[in-house]
């Protein structure tokens, strides 16, 4: 069951959010990157396949993105995971268990920063999330029709990613996905990821593109793999029984 959810941040601005529900007390949180929104097709297809594993989802718009209040801003990259530190409290407010978050894109640097400042979950999976954040300005300002600040610029250089990776306790498994032919993102911003996170599993998906336009169900095997193996090695077991994903039963997403 799909239910509409509204979550208040630190700064007073609704994040909009849609929870695919199918009663399980296990919940896991999905982000999605730049000029994005939780309709994502990546993230809704994430979503379903989660749902078809007995796993509930939740994925929202980060503040200024989507159907949540605030204004866009070029760097947010703290503020998202802020954003994000309020959501997973409501729904652990709410009963749920939420050790699970997933980020694509700028999502997973969302999803990486927070794994370093809170330090409260077991896994953390970025997809395509970029290293170095010095790069790719110009591809990502080029005919924009938003407006960039030097602060909103100078908050994605001041970013300090391999600073954040260090400090995420060994105790969080962290999968990084990345396409060989991610034309946002380049793979090797991946094995970057791999030499500084402690405990981390990287998976790089042959002639995939940065948003897995032919690769959904790859990219969903993956990450159910990497949960279903993560809960089994937490002392925190999931509170139902969640089969090995097979390929055959994952939902596929068009772009």
């Amino acid at each position: 069951m799909k239910e509409r959810v509204i979550v208040t941040n630190n700064h007073g601005e609704k994040l909009v959010g849609v929870l695919d529900n199918v009663g399980s007390t296990q919940l896991v949180v999905l982000c999605h990157g730049f000029r994005s929104s939780k309709d994502d097709g990546t993230l809704v297809s994430l979503a379903s396949s989660l749902s078809s594993e007995g796993i509930s989802a939740f994925r929202f718009d980060f503040s200024g993105n989507g159907e949540s209040e605030g204004q866009f801003l070029y760097g947010n990259y703290w503020k998202d995971a802020e954003d994000l530190r309020v959501v997973v409290l409501y729904f652990r407010g709410k009963g749920h268990k939420v050790n699970t978050i997933i980020g694509h894109s700028k999502g997973g640097n969302a999803v990486l920063l927070y794994a370093s400042k809170y330090q409260d979950i077991s896994t953390a999976i970025n997809i395509s999330g970029r290293f170095a954040l010095d790069r790719g300005i110009d591809g990502r300002l080029g005919n924009v029709l938003y407006r960039v600040t030097k602060e909103s610029l100078m908050d994605r250089l001041l970013t300090d990613t391999k600073s954040a990776v260090l400090s995420i306790p060994k105790s969080c498994r962290v999968l990084t996905i990345h396409g060989s032919r991610d034309e946002i993102v380049p793979v090797t911003d991946a094995f970057e990821f791999d030499k500084f996170i402690a405990n981390h599993q990287l998976h790089v998906i042959d002639e995939a593109d940065h948003n897995y336009t032919r690769h959904q169900n790859e990219v969903a095997y993956a990450v159910l793999k990497f949960i279903k193996a993560s809960w089994e090695a937490s002392t925190d077991k999931i509170d139902h029984s969640v089969p090995c994903p097979t390929r055959g039963n994952l939902v596929s997403s068009k772009l």
